[in-house]
């Protein structure tokens, strides 16, 4: 008989994506089915080269943010965009998964051209990952320009005790890994349906390109005490 402790399944996944993010690598993370119920693909914002963000494109399909930790953001002065639109329609209140957006506003890097090649959108997203690492040494103005193409999220400022979304959790994982706050977002959706990629079709996917699959829940209950 063996005398080795077994290490639950749970565990095992969120170290594998732990180590695959400081490694540089994607991470597939499913929220919870009482909230989105979707299933995002995570990098580390200042690893994203252009053929990551071609497989962000192309293999998940959904918007491509970049969440910063709520330090970041306040040294870059980002505000929440639902608070900045003098309109109407940016009242939230009918959010079925949340109480609140995350998003703050959209960017560009200044040394790029129209900003939407994955060429252009990989460097403001590096960028914005090595900006992270170092907030207060970075004039964000003078380096990035908005309106832009790459969406920027604004995390929680009490993280995954307070919302329990892929912004945080990328921003946990990151902070785990020892990383920059800063993690790339994007959904994975199904060409076939254009729904969310169902979880087994999700787990199928990072099953064959060899990426670390973890729930939330798991990232919940090892990032924080409860």
């Amino acid at each position: 008989m063996s005398n080795q402790r077994e290490v639950p399944a749970q565990q095992t996944s969120v170290q594998r994506a732990v180590e695959a993010f400081a490694a540089g690598k994607p991470v597939l993370i499913h929220d919870f089915d009482d909230r989105e119920g979707e299933v995002d693909m995570v990098y580390p914002a200042a690893d994203v080269d252009a053929p990551a963000l071609s497989r962000l494109r192309n293999d998940a399909g959904g918007l491509v943010c970049v969440a910063l930790g709520p330090e970041v953001a306040d040294v870059f002065d980002l505000p929440f965009l639902a608070d900045e639109i003098d309109h109407p329609v940016a009242e939230s209140d009918h959010l079925g998964y949340d109480e609140r957006s995350s998003f703050s506003i959209t960017v560009n890097h200044r040394d790029t051209y129209t900003g939407i090649t994955d060429q252009d959108r990989a460097m403001t997203i590096s960028r914005l990952g090595e900006a992270a690492a170092d907030p207060e040494s970075v004039d964000f103005p003078r380096e990035f320009r908005a309106p832009g193409h790459v969406h920027l999220l604004r995390a929680s400022r009490y993280g995954l005790s307070d919302r329990r979304g892929h912004t945080e959790m990328g921003v946990a994982l990151a902070h785990e890994a020892q990383r920059p706050p800063a993690a790339v977002v994007c959904e994975m959706l199904d060409d076939s349906t254009g729904e969310a990629l169902t979880i087994d079709k999700a787990r199928t996917y990072a099953d064959t390109n060899e990426i670390p699959y973890v729930d939330g829940e798991d990232l919940i209950e090892a990032f924080t005490d409860g």
